[in-house]
């Protein structure tokens, strides 16, 4: 419950009304200091013309915001016209607002997170003045331990995961890209779901599987045996070659809970084929799951691969209909008969890659010289709507002058994304080679497959990986031990701006590049596109202009913006 000098308890509850019913009259506005502890994402789903019919065209994102007033917390739904100053980064976690106006409004969850009310109403924040950073507050934010604070208006003694309050979800998204997980419920999912697992199973010597991925095809795509109709018990034996990022799959006009897939291919010693994790089996077992390990799947289904023009079977496994078993097992636990095959992986160097075509598959290794911020730019999928993460990498590797570039997106390794620090060693597997053809020099950089993931040294990764016994693994290690410290530290690099490929060299190719896009921009339209920048978001514009002054600075010294006099 909320501590007796809770200003919640003061201002809040006393606008509340009965249960389930709101209206703009109970709006109370709270004028003294709140706090930013954190804010989440999700995106709208069917209900959303209920709770917000002024706010139809205001985007697909929703936030709910934890505030609290340094004596208990509560979760707030953001009204859709504040948008903006979360998607510009002007009101984030830490920081202090007041002024804030709150309406009470009906939650589209039920009552059983911590967050929550217990009586199906909640709460709309719909105006508030953001404070500066530097602005006396109050409160320092190192002085509370925030997490520590009860609910507002919550009876419950245990605190359960948060959910969404507008929609019928179950899990938030990251704030800056669809690809990562967020929240506490993948960890805390993972740990209960695997040691349940162990605990039901323990694995034996020479263990065999019931049926192979042979077995299945022939079942399922020529009807032999009928093994593959309906739910399969038979216990599956394979290993996992491949595994993609997370795909978000959530619209507006559907109430899916929890709208993931992730794909992963497998393999065991009669051929390979994909299995498809869906929904809540994401967040029970992606985490946990990585190429190279063996697993045991029962009560799938078979079906036919989501690409037509393929005649092939895809292992579906969800959560019902049937819940689907899964295990991680040792590979001493299997009959050597019936081991998966180890993953193989293709290796190049900066030389080789210099003479490799467009578009081929590769994996890399290298000492991390120079690791960009994140930045994000547009989809281009045809929505246009959501917003690809990404950062480029330097690595060198000693075979050659030229370094190896990768613009890296999200992998959905968040944990690994944050520890990419100058002199780490980096791998990267799945990778795809792309040519700048209209360039006036040899220039490639290396770029995401759905299947790319990334290793690097903090981590204990490498250790764990059976790439580290390839003969290219092992000369770059032998490069590595050769080189000396301080030279290699003086040329690291973080963060800064940064653009590769270099621009184009004419006009012609800038243009052939925009693909339909605004060309040149006047004073008026530039301000405007600026203005539509989210944060992190980056784009290019084309100005005619007139340079009215040029200044310049020496290394250290602030240097001051050329002036602009737009035609």
């Amino acid at each position: 419950m909320a501590a007796a000098g809770c200003l919640f308890q003061r201002t809040l509850a006393r606008s509340r009304p009965g249960t389930n019913k709101a209206s703009p009259s109970s709006s109370v506005v709270c004028r003294e200091f709140l706090y930013v502890v954190d804010l989440q994402r999700y995106t709208r789903d069917q209900g959303f013309p209920v709770y917000f019919p002024q706010a139809v065209l205001k985007g697909d994102d929703l936030y709910d915001a934890t505030l609290s007033d340094g004596d208990c917390r509560v979760q707030v739904t953001m009204d859709p016209g504040l948008n903006r100053l979360v998607e510009r980064n002007i009101l984030r976690p830490g920081l202090a607002v007041r002024h804030a106006t709150f309406s009470t409004a009906i939650t589209a969850q039920l009552p059983e997170c911590s967050g929550a009310f217990g009586e199906g109403a909640s709460y709309r924040l719909v105006s508030l003045e953001v404070m500066d950073e530097d602005e006396e507050v109050g409160v320092r934010w190192s002085d509370v331990d925030w997490d520590s604070l009860p609910w507002f208006g919550s009876s419950k003694t245990e605190a359960g995961p948060l959910v969404p309050l507008r929609a019928s979800r179950t899990v938030f998204l990251p704030l800056w890209n669809n690809v990562d997980y967020s929240g506490e419920v993948w960890m805390e999912a993972t740990d209960k779901e695997t040691a349940g697992q162990e605990a039901e199973e323990e694995p034996e010597e020479g263990r065999c599987p019931a049926v192979t991925i042979s077995e299945l095809r022939e079942s399922y795509l020529y009807g032999c045996r009928g093994i593959a109709r309906g739910a399969v018990q038979h216990e599956l034996i394979v290993r996992i070659i491949k595994k993609s990022h997370l795909m978000y799959y959530g619209r507006t006009n559907r109430n899916c809970e929890c709208p993931y897939k992730a794909v992963l291919e497998v393999n065991d010693r009669t051929g390979n084929v994909w299995v498809v994790l869906w929904n809540s089996v994401c967040v029970s077992w992606y985490r946990c799951l990585k190429p190279g390990d063996i697993i045991s799947l029962r009560r799938y289904r078979v079906k036919q691969h989501y690409q037509a023009e393929l005649n092939d079977i895809e292992i579906s496994v969800n959560s019902r209909n049937p819940a689907a078993r899964i295990s991680v097992l040792q590979e001493s636990t299997v009959s050597p008969d019936y081991l998966p095959p180890a993953p193989t992986y293709s290796f190049y160097n900066s030389k080789e890659l210099l003479d490799c075509p467009n578009g081929a598959e590769c994996d890399v290794i290298g000492l991390l010289m120079f690791s960009g911020r994140p930045e994000r730019i547009r989809s281009k999928d045809g929505r246009g709507v959501e917003l690809l993460e990404y950062r480029w990498l330097r690595l060198e590797d000693g075979t050659s002058e030229q370094p190896v570039m990768v613009k890296l997106f999200s992998t959905s390794q968040p944990e690994t994304h944050l520890r990419l620090y100058p002199l780490s060693v980096v791998v990267c597997t799945r990778l795809k080679v792309v040519r700048s053809s209209d360039q006036g020099h040899n220039c490639f950089y290396l770029t995401n497959t759905t299947y790319t993931q990334v290793y690097c040294t903090g981590l204990g990764h490498h250790s764990e990986m059976s790439y580290r016994r390839l003969r290219p693994v092992r000369q770059f290690l032998q490069w590595l031990r050769s080189q000396d410290d301080e030279e290699v530290l003086n040329r690291a690099l973080i963060g800064g701006f940064f653009i590769y490929p270099p621009p184009p060299v004419s006009l012609e190719t800038y243009m052939k590049d925009k693909r339909g896009e605004l060309g040149f921009l006047q004073g008026a339209e530039l301000k405007r596109e600026v203005e539509r920048l989210c944060y992190r978001e980056r784009h290019t514009f084309c100005i005619q202009a007139t340079i009215t002054m040029v200044t310049y600075s020496r290394r250290g010294e602030v240097t001051a913006s050329a002036q602009l006099s737009v035609m």
